[in-house]
């Protein structure tokens, strides 16, 4: 299988960017020691608080799958509920 990167787009509700922010950063050093995570790299945009994005690469769609599975990822949208006006999420392979 070939490698899959994903680009993730979280749009926090209004006042809620500080505590988005805070639940996406505890999901970076666990997911980075996963298998096949190649990176997880969360960014924030300059000119918008509430907009991050996550551009991550794993080997392949199976390990990323394995990995929308694990339990940390239940846990923040447990404790996220709510708190997010928006999320999308494009699967891509890369080709140059």
């Amino acid at each position: 299988m070939s490698q899959l990167t994903i680009v993730a787009r979280i749009l926090a509700k209004e006042g809620k960017s500080s505590f988005i922010k805070e639940e996406l950063l505890k999901l970076i050093e666990i997911t980075r020691a996963e298998k096949g995570c190649i990176n997880y790299d969360l960014h924030h945009d300059n000119e918008n608080e509430n907009l991050f994005l996550f551009y991550e690469n794993w080997e392949n769609r199976e390990l990323w799958q394995q990995h929308m599975q694990n339990d940390h990822l239940a846990a923040y949208m447990k404790a996220t509920d709510g708190a997010v006006e928006s999320f999308e999420l494009n699967e891509m392979t890369p080709i140059g």
